[in-house]
């Protein structure tokens, strides 16, 4: 656990030299709540989407965003550049190993996202009175659950990928649908119903709608939690498949 906490330190201050994707992951989702919610409109509810506002369900959204951005954009990149560079290889052969540098990056991604989430949900509540999760539990279920499938998802793209600058593209054409199926160019509630039933089986789709169930009171539909489960076990198992160390 020593060796673990020192490689993730390790990992935290390489990715805090990398503004791009501190920018990205941390301060733009951040950036985008504040100006949705300087929007008079947005601050309204809505009758089209059941009495909210659009900036109640713009803070899954955003969370969303940020655990994108580092689930299919940080983690498979850097992975792909360790194994490009050797570096995966050269620690095969230490009593380390290569697959501590694994749950170091997920670590690393892990406790970023966390950060991202924690700030929008005070950002949200502070500046726009944004509702707190009323269903605590479930909101937490549905980010661990979220989590877990980007960054599998994203251990798969590091695994089939043969360059960093591979991964970076394929995580970036993969992060626009996720995207709009989450809800940030029309939020779901808005979509029409086909669009609905199509984001429901998207992992980000099926992420912003469990989020946006706890934070009114529900616990997250059994759908959506097995939608997540299910992209866990799936690319999980092509990850650990596929997997090359160099």
């Amino acid at each position: 656990m020593n060796g673990l906490a020192k490689m993730t330190w390790n990992e935290m201050k390489l990715l805090w030299r990398e503004p791009l994707t501190i920018f990205f992951s941390l301060a733009f989702p951040t950036l985008l709540l504040v100006i949705l919610g300087s929007i008079p409109g947005f601050r309204e509810p809505d009758k089209s989407i059941g009495g909210l506002s659009f900036i109640d369900l713009y803070v899954p959204i955003a969370i969303a965003f940020a655990m994108t951005m580092l689930g299919l954009q940080a983690l498979p990149t850097a992975l792909a550049i360790y194994r490009e560079k050797g570096i995966l290889r050269r620690m095969a052969v230490t009593p380390v190993g290569p697959a501590r540098v694994l749950q170091a990056q997920m670590l690393t991604c892990l406790l970023m996202a966390i950060g991202a989430i924690g700030t929008l949900v005070i950002v949200g509540r502070v500046a726009f009175a944004v509702p707190l999760p009323r269903q605590l539990f479930g909101f937490a279920l549905a980010i661990v659950l979220c989590s877990a499938a980007l960054f599998a998802i994203g251990l798969a793209i590091a695994a089939l990928v043969p360059s960093g600058r591979a991964a970076n593209a394929v995580g970036t054409l993969l992060f626009f649908p996720n995207m709009f199926f989450a809800g940030l160019w029309i939020p779901r509630a808005a979509m029409p119903a086909n669009l609905r039933q199509i984001s429901d089986y998207t992992p980000l789709g099926a992420c912003v709608q469990a989020l946006q169930d706890a934070t009114a009171g529900a616990w997250p539909h059994p759908l959506q939690l097995a939608v997540l489960a299910a992209y866990i076990v799936v690319f999980g198992i092509i990850a650990n498949k596929v997997f090359r160390w160099e």
